[in-house]
This record gives structure tokens, sequence and C-alpha cells, in this order.
């Protein structure tokens, strides 16, 4: 499937809304609610048994994607302000928490996403950051780009965890 192009359309979500979304443990979406579909633009045949990057906006650091795999895949949760690339190439901001699922031998088996209205108020910021981080990516890779987080967030004297939940409650 070929990748939209990125237009300067926003939608943004309803104050109430959860987007509700399952992977497997390789991020390959096996369930989408009715929100998650009609935000994506994408049909229900179209998302399940995709990759959940389906719907990745390149203005997404490809570092923070590895944090929340690496912080997954250890069976903690993270929350995470994400720009996420609709199927007409509209976009749309989610302050997403993501959490392991297991079976009952305690195995991870995969990821449950819940996604909801950001705190429009700090998106300016987030993307301030977002920007300065892919273009650390693009002259040292995910490395510099993490590096550039790390040193943000010793600066400010913060975990990750610390200031994303500071900034949806601001």
């Amino acid at each position: 499937m070929e990748r939209p192009k990125p237009t300067r359309v926003e939608k943004k979500m309803k104050d109430g809304d959860f987007i509700v979304s399952k992977t497997d443990t390789k991020g390959i979406i096996t369930y989408g609610n009715e929100i998650f579909i009609q935000m994506s633009e994408y049909t229900e045949e179209e998302l399940l048994g995709a990759p959940h990057s389906i719907i990745r906006h390149p203005d997404m650091p490809r570092v923070v994607f590895k944090l929340l795999w690496d912080t997954i895949t250890q069976g903690n949760e993270i929350f995470a302000y994400v720009k996420n690339l609709a199927k007409s190439g509209s976009y749309y901001w989610v302050f997403t928490n993501v959490t392991a699922s297991y079976d009952k031998s305690g195995k991870i088996i995969g990821y449950y996403s819940v996604r909801r209205k950001p705190n429009e108020a700090v998106i300016p910021t987030i993307e301030g950051l977002y920007k300065q981080m892919i273009e650390k990516e693009k002259e040292g890779g995910m490395e510099a780009s993490g590096k550039f987080l790390m040193d943000f967030l010793d600066s400010q004297g913060v975990t990750y965890d610390e200031i994303i939940n500071t900034l949806q409650r601001s």
C-alpha cells in the first residue's frame, strides 16, 4: 500500500473520544475501534493485519517509537504525544498510552493502545521538540536524536514520563 502524502489538514479528536487499538507483539493491528477507523480513514479491512506504522506521520522522530518499543517490550507502560497520518494525508495529534497484554502464564502476547485528545496548548512545544529531534536524526541517526532528547530532559531535571504527563495535565 502506498503511503499517503502528508497535507496541512488537521483533524481533531473530540473531548470524550478514545481511540483504541490492539496489536500483536510485532505491531500488526489485530483490533481497532470505530473511532480509530474514522480518524485513520482506513477501512477495518485495510487496518486489520497491517503494521501499526501505517499511520506513522513523517514528522514523528523515529527515536520516540524506539523508546516506546523499548519500554513496552519490557512490560512497562508508556505515554506519548503522537502525530498520526490519515489515509487522506491529513493528520491528527493524540495523547497515547500503550501497555502490554499478557496471556495466563504472564507472557506478553500483544499491546493495547488507548489514545485521547491531547492538551492542545502543549502541541506547539511538542512539535518544536520533535522538529529538533528529526534534525538530529538527519545529522546523526537515532542515536543523536535520543541523546538530544535525554540532554533536554536532563536540562529540565525530569524523566520522559514526568514531562509527558506534566504537559498533558498543564
